[in-house]
């Protein structure tokens, strides 16, 4: 049955929502094509348009290869769209700026610097002094809860401190958008479920406009204002979600597990189309993976 007539309380699906707010982030027509060794095209991402809200929460998932890294690299400046403008605060995106912060799987932070100096050496290229930069860093590391570790270094923390330690970085860079790219995905899920809690509630303490990839749909579904579902390569966006639950959400939530049961119908088949691509002929049968369309006979699309 179609979500669309049988969405339940807290998910509401829709094609282009309507902001409330001015729009912070705005995608027009952007599509990305990637030439190979070989000499054959690849298309990526095809007609991407959407905006985001100032102070909205915004997540994107889709299935592997579908071009969400890609399309996030587009809107940092590190990566140019074939085609399509992207525009931050009506100006067009040309190059990285520091209105656009990205955070990265991995922490990236500096093993030779203590964890307050690794905050400080984003401030020191603001031209902030040394003491200014001392009372912001430890300010978003209370912010995060890790003010007693500001002396200690990187390898003598968790990977999730390491995490956070990289989320008050971005942060005290003041930007006008957080660009998170699954930054929790190499962690465990009792880690992530406390990092859930903390971004929740750092992005109400801040109100930043936040743009977070993930493959996860719960974690989406924990996190997000809204929704957006991108289709199998070359990713187009297959639908939205506005998600209505009271915060903070906590991922393993009967209502958070729902909705995201709800979404993943939506999505599976494009997770079907990619194994069918990518898979050897017969390695369905083999795994016991039932793709919709395959005959039993010979594993080949109907």
């Amino acid at each position: 049955m179609s979500l669309v007539v049988e969405a339940k309380k807290g998910l509401s699906p829709v094609k282009r929502p309507s902001l409330s707010r001015p729009a912070k982030l705005r995608l027009s027509g952007v599509s990305k094509a990637f030439l190979s060794a070989n000499g054959n095209t690849t298309l990526a991402l095809q007609d991407i348009n959407f905006e985001v809200g100032e102070g909205e929460f915004v997540c994107i998932v889709g299935p592997s290869g579908c071009g969400k890294t890609t399309l996030l690299n587009i809107i940092a400046g590190l990566d140019r769209a074939g085609c399509g403008d992207v525009l931050c605060n009506e100006k067009r995106v040309r190059g990285p700026g520091m209105d656009r912060i990205v955070m990265f799987q991995e922490s990236v932070l500096f093993p030779w610097l203590t964890v307050r100096k690794n905050i400080e050496i984003g401030l020191k290229s603001k031209g902030l002094s040394r003491g200014s930069r001392r009372v912001k860093a430890m300010d978003f590391l209370k912010m995060v809860h890790l003010s007693k570790f500001a002396d200690a270094h990187p390898h003598e923390l968790s990977g999730g401190m390491r995490q956070r330690v990289a989320l008050a970085r971005s942060l005290a860079m003041d930007p006008e958008i957080l660009l998170m790219d699954e930054p929790f995905s190499a962690l465990d899920a009792q880690t992530r479920w406390i990092l859930h809690y903390e971004l929740q509630n750092v992005w109400e303490k801040t109100g930043k406009t936040i743009l977070f990839v993930t493959h996860n749909i719960r974690e989406a579904v924990c996190l997000a204002d809204r929704v957006i579902v991108l289709s199998s390569r070359p990713g187009r966006i297959k639908r939205e979600y506005h998600i209505d639950l009271p915060r903070p959400r906590d991922d393993g939530s009967v209502e958070v597990a729902s909705l995201s049961r709800e979404i993943m119908e939506v999505l599976r088949g494009e997770i079907e189309k990619v194994m069918r691509e990518e898979l050897d002929e017969g390695s369905c049968k083999e795994c016991e993976v039932k793709c919709v369309g395959v005959t039993p006979e010979n594993g080949n699309p109907k």
